[in-house]
């Protein structure tokens, strides 16, 4: 971090550092799920690119808006509770609020929750940022009985209140405005008991140099015990650090409680003399039915026969509208009997040579396997579930089934927040490999990329297999029972093998809504169109491998070799070229099942082995590209040494019970 560089000026005098483009910023700060994304958006006009931070993982998005006759700069950090950062995401946001030099800093809060908000608005004010207050959710606190005098808040902090209801637009006019009249001004501080004041007084007197931030702040936040901030003034004071620490370490004696604690306090009771003069409540005395239902869903009990529902809405909705009404329309009457009839006869027609013919339509044409795979099979799948996924994401379910499934999640080296990942892993790993960059410890981010690319198949492979054992209800409760024990199983033994802290897990869970269509389109339009970007070129690839191989013999010498362990676990040598398919993409492999269970060559046991083997197969080429990038080539390789026997033991294991129990599938 960078936050300490010395400049001309310090950062509250005014300068503001500009894009490449000349544009001003304007940095979006506040705690998750408070509507910083839903007011970029209405900045901004549109979603745009999503970049890492420089040295980090950490995702952050930036796109231009044009504010009157003025065009700016719009960054959207990820979310901050507090100017000491406790996650990865709460040090970027950090850096990009002192590294970069805004013109204007938004801090959207969650009206309902003022009091929490309050606390990230005292620091910023303490900080002589050019801060003014969006808060946000105006509807949800009013439906909680909640007013709140915004005049008067705005007078008793010090800076710009704005009231919005981003979701609607209410206030936004407003909101801009502030951004291009915005004038600095110096907000409320908090006075602090006398021995904190005088500490901080000592220390801003020993400073040296111009900081980013006022040096109150600095010295609040080495009073705090703040690494980053120790370690970017250590560097600057060289010899004269050493005073420093003694000023901080007399001060921590003088008090029985940690000084970050005495000095939330003192915040705390500031923060309760304004809310006291501004806000007037009226608590219902009973809750709504929306506040009931929010308890349920995060009940250790309740919350079982909710997600039960959920789950069945879901294999509703992709597993038999998208995987098998869909699928089937587009494949037999879409493909079958319009586009590949029509494209053979084109091609015959204009290319004489059947090698080359080959490679366009048959058996393994671009057109007829690549194309026909990805947009008859994968196409429908994927998209109904991002619906979906996207349905549960507005609605706030998610957080809620990330308290739900902490307690069990914790056993398995993970929590709550993992199931971000995982979720969004039934949609696609690839994109889910990346999420667990959000993940708070090392040893989370191994243990959720290993069941990522072990034991969660991507919508596209599972879509295909709720096609494939759609008429066996007894095939669909055993592989989802194999699947479920393997990810418990593997996590257990992955929690226990990899060192590393056990995670903490905090989340804020904000109220439950009914989905905005115009959010859910746009972000299932977005995933979607990731997703093709990734995939399309993927499946153009595997076509031209497939037919590179079969005219030179490699892929049936691959095919040969992958036929015995294939015959191992009870399946027709068949069921090979599907498993050779796997490794280019593993929904590529279910669809090649598929293809044999039309044929009439897989039914009973050994299409629930095979299901079961190719769902545990090797990571998709997309996926493992995104696991070396983000987890190394050591582990992405040791993953795939682990992963390729240990699917067909699985797969042997289950045709032995099976066949030994006599099951009749």
């Amino acid at each position: 971090m960078n936050f300490g560089k010395k400049q001309e000026s310090c950062r509250c005098h005014g300068n503001t550092d500009e894009t490449t483009d000349g544009l001003q910023k304007v940095v979006l700060v506040g705690s998750p799920n408070v509507g910083k994304s839903v007011v970029f958006g209405y900045l901004t006009g549109r979603y745009v690119t999503v970049s890492n931070y420089p040295g980090t993982t950490v995702d952050v998005t930036r796109g231009k808006g044009r504010l009157g006759d003025k065009e700016f700069e719009i960054i959207d950090t990820p979310g901050m509770y507090s100017l000491l950062p406790i996650t990865e995401e709460e040090r970027v946001a950090r850096s990009i609020l002192l590294d970069e030099n805004p013109a204007v800093v938004i801090q959207v809060a969650d009206a309902k929750n003022i009091e929490r908000m309050l606390h990230l608005t005292f620091q910023l004010m303490e900080a002589e940022a050019p801060v003014f207050l969006d808060l946000n959710l105006m509807d949800e606190a009013g439906r909680l009985g909640m007013k709140i005098d915004t005049g008067l808040l705005e007078k008793e902090i010090g800076i710009p209140v704005v009231a919005t209801v981003a979701t609607d637009g209410s206030g936004m006019d407003i909101l801009k405005e502030n951004i291009t009249g915005f004038k600095n001004r110096t907000g409320r501080g908090v006075k602090y008991d006398k021995t904190v004041e005088s500490a901080v007084q000592r220390l801003r007197e020993m400073l040296r140099g111009e900081y980013r931030i006022s040096k109150r702040a600095i010295a609040l936040l080495l009073l705090q015990d703040d690494p980053d901030i120790k370690s970017m003034v250590r560097e600057r004071m060289k010899d004269n650090y050493a005073s420093l620490e003694e000023i901080v370490e007399e001060t921590k004696k003088k008090y029985s409680q940690p000084l970050n604690y005495i000095i939330t306090i003192a915040r705390q009771r500031e923060i309760m003399e304004i809310i006291k003069k501004v806000t007037v409540s009226s608590p219902a005395e009973t809750l709504d039915f929306r506040e009931r239902l929010s308890r349920l869903m995060m009940h250790p009990v309740a919350g079982i026969p909710i997600l039960l529902l959920i789950i069945y809405g879901f294999y509703e909705f992709v597993g038999v509208l998208g995987a098998q009404v869909s699928v089937d329309f587009l494949e037999e009457t879409v493909f079958g009997e319009y586009i590949n009839p029509f494209v053979t006869g084109i091609v015959t027609s204009v290319i004489p040579w059947k090698v080359w013919q080959n490679l366009f339509v048959h058996e393994y044409g671009i057109i007829t396997l690549g194309l026909r795979y990805a947009i008859a099979i994968i196409l429908p799948v994927v998209s109904t579930f991002f619906i979906a996924f996207s349905i549960m994401e507005d609605s706030g379910y998610l957080p809620r089934l990330a308290m739900f499934i902490d307690r069990l999640f914790k056993k398995i080296g993970l929590n709550g927040r993992a199931v971000i990942p995982v979720v969004l892993g039934f949609g696609c790993d690839t994109m889910a490999t990346m999420v667990t960059r959000t993940l708070e410890t090392k040893r989370e981010r191994i243990i959720a990329t290993v069941l990522l690319s072990l034991a969660v198949p991507c919508s596209a492979q599972l879509g295909v297999i709720l096609a494939l054992l759609s008429g066996s209800i007894m095939g669909l409760w055993i592989f989802a029972g194999v699947m479920a024990t393997v990810f418990l199983f593997t996590g257990f033994l992955a929690a226990r093998i990899i060192p590393g802290e056990k995670p903490l897990f905090f989340m804020e869970v904000p109220p439950l809504r009914w989905p905005k269509l115009s959010n859910v389109f746009t972000k299932t339009y977005t995933r979607v169109e990731w997703y093709f970007k990734e995939v399309l070129p993927l499946f153009i690839l595997a076509s031209i491998l497939i037919w590179a191989g079969k005219l030179t013999g490699v892929f049936d010498l691959l095919t040969n070799a992958l036929s015995y362990p294939v015959a191992l676990i009870g399946l027709p040598k068949e069921a090979a070229t599907s498993f050779l398919y796997g490794f280019f993409r593993r929904d590529f492999g279910a669809a090649g099942l598929y293809d044999l269970k039309t044929a009439g060559l897989l039914d009973g046991i050994p299409l629930v082995v095979s299901v079961v083997t190719i769902a545990l197969f090797m990571p998709c080429i997309a996926q493992f590209s995104m696991t070396i990038k983000e987890r190394g080539w050591k582990m992405a390789l040791s993953m795939a040494a682990f992963i390729f026997p240990f699917a067909f033991l699985t797969g042997y294991l289950v045709n032995l019970v099976l066949n030994g129990l006599g099951v009749v599938l």
